[in-house]
């Protein structure tokens, strides 16, 4: 069983209230998402591995026996083309659980008329397979789902 943590500190909520019908049908995959509190975060790795995309937005980590996990910061901010977005690692590199990956802004991303919220999806996995799905206030590092 595999342990996902918040990427990010905020409130979790259902993927089903993400405002993109791509995540929200869990045509990505199923898991959680996180309002994002406000203020400047690092958003950090939620689980440990190695980084196999990094954009300014959003990241994969790919765990142990083929387990990948994407995050994506906010909803659209790819039209931001990686403005307010600060990069801390490079892709390829591994990680832990918990290390820093990118410094961002939520606050910024909603005065531009986008929703920060942060959908966190387990790729190709099946939606029984994650549990134990956080709700409420959360702090970064805190287990947000389960993956078996």
């Amino acid at each position: 069983m595999l342990r996902v943590l918040t990427p990010v500190s905020g409130t979790a909520v259902a993927m089903s209230e993400v405002p993109d019908p791509v995540f929200a049908q869990g045509m990505v995959g199923p898991g959680a998402a996180v309002r994002p509190g406000a203020g400047s975060q690092e958003a950090v790795a939620p689980v440990a591995g190695r980084i196999m995309k990094l954009h300014p937005h959003a990241f994969m980590v790919l765990a142990e026996e083929s387990y990948a996990v994407l995050v994506h910061l906010g909803i659209d901010t790819v039209k931001l083309d990686g403005a307010g977005f600060e990069k801390l690692v490079e892709e390829g590199a591994d990680v832990a659980a918990g290390d820093p990956m990118i410094r961002w802004n939520p606050t910024e991303i909603e005065a531009k008329g986008l929703s920060a919220v942060v959908p966190v999806a387990a790729l190709e996995a099946d939606a029984a397979s994650v549990t134990d799905i956080a709700s409420g206030e959360v702090a970064s590092g805190d287990t947000l789902f389960s993956w078996a």
